[in-house]
């Protein structure tokens, strides 16, 4: 009997005790490093990330120049440019060209990624092999498009030299410009290069925002102006630029670092406003600048209740694929759903929004502080179509 159980005893050992399967041998270095920059290619940052925990070195280059670094200047990728910042990118290494990450982005219009690199202190001047600043490739080797007039607009605010001919043209950045016949570019250039002195570049700053004369805003940048400087209402430049719904300023202003989250004295934040103009544009302008999507107004609401109130339909579709909470609750104990039956008129616009807000996980049960739900507002009101849809 002995026996037996210890013999069943090693079975059972043996059963519970099976070996880890053997992952075979680790990754060496330079398998990681292509690996990242594989991952770079594809701008997985989820896979990028996971392999730079592991050892993988964001400026291990391959045998063209190519780094994990490099390729997300040149892609315009910008969460993965952040992230090889983060893990100790060297902002001024070359590429096979002598040239910055600067450059690269600069040649393909890549805005966000240059208002990145001068924010990141990169040479803003270096001039690659063919004798190019950054500058110039944006101009000779750009497009005359809305792309490039930001990217121009950027380099501008930060401060570029303007007035060196190229290596091999010989020509400034505003000569090549008109030797292209570049409509956009050519009034930028020109009015950064009027000589003109801003006397006070914070109030130009705000003033520039307010009127959304964004080339007039990249000169107070350039002379010096705080960027989150604010006026007698705390308000900054960008609120100013979202308030009256100017993109092309809020897109400069964004990248080159100015908060989406700056509070004024009536506790709206730039994000939170285009909640309330409703305005798609100025959303798409603001969130590269990673706006904080909890932060309450004044009435302890985010951005998408006013803008259910309101019956700004693509702003509620836009902005229900961020992470915003559609079920927040504000201080009047309404939620989305509830201001848009509760303040809409029961119209195809706010029909279009509770339905938006259903299909996004909308809680048809929350009560307001009364215990009355959207839909017994909906009946109360005689909205029928909104009284269908909730009752589906």
């Amino acid at each position: 009997m002995a026996v037996i159980v210890a013999v069943a005893c090693l079975v059972a050992a043996c059963t519970s005790a099976d070996p880890e399967p053997d992952p075979g041998p680790a990754p060496n270095q330079s398998e990681l490093d292509e690996a990242l920059r594989q991952a770079a290619w594809d701008n997985d940052v989820a896979e990028a990330a996971g392999l730079i925990d592991r050892g993988a070195d964001v400026n291990a280059k391959d045998s063209t120049q190519q780094s994990a670094y490099l390729i997300a200047t040149s892609e315009g990728y910008l969460e993965l440019l952040r992230l090889t910042l983060a893990n100790g990118a060297e902002v001024n290494d070359k590429d096979s060209w002598n040239g910055t990450g600067l450059i690269r982005a600069a040649e393909r219009g890549h805005g966000l990624v240059v208002g990145e690199l001068l924010q990141a202190d990169i040479d803003k001047d270096h001039v690659n092999r063919i004798g190019y600043q950054a500058v110039h490739e944006a101009v000779w080797l750009g497009e005359d498009t809305t792309a490039y007039e930001d990217t121009m607009r950027i380099l501008v605010a930060g401060g570029v030299q303007l007035d060196k001919p190229s290596g091999t043209e010989r020509l400034t950045p505003l000569q090549m410009a008109r030797e292209r016949g570049y409509g956009r570019l050519v009034p930028v250039l020109e009015k950064a290069n009027d000589g003109a002195a801003v006397q006070d570049p914070v109030a130009e700053l705000l003033a520039a925002a307010e009127a959304g004369d964004a080339d007039r805003l990249a000169l107070a940048l350039r002379a010096g102006a705080d960027i989150e400087a604010r006026d007698d209402k705390k308000r900054t430049a960008l609120l100013l630029a979202v308030t009256g719904d100017h993109v092309a300023a809020a897109r400069l202003l964004i990248a080159l670092g100015a908060s989406p989250d700056a509070l004024d004295d009536r506790h709206d934040t730039p994000w939170l406003v285009t909640g309330v103009t409703g305005s798609v544009a100025m959303l798409e302008a603001l969130l590269p600048g990673e706006p904080d999507l909890t932060i309450r107004n004044r009435f302890g609401g985010l951005s998408v209740i006013p803008a259910s109130e309101r019956g700004h339909v693509d702003y509620v579709r836009r902005v229900v694929e961020t992470d915003i909470d559609v079920n927040h609750v504000n201080d009047l104990g309404w939620t989305a759903l509830l201001e848009a039956v509760i303040l809409g008129d029961g119209g195809s616009r706010h029909q279009e929004i509770v339905k938006i807000l259903l299909g996004a996980g909308a809680d048809r049960s929350i009560a307001d502080k009364d215990g009355v739900t959207a839909l017994e507002h909906a009946r109360t009101r005689g909205y029928g179509e909104i009284v269908q849809l909730l009752e589906d």
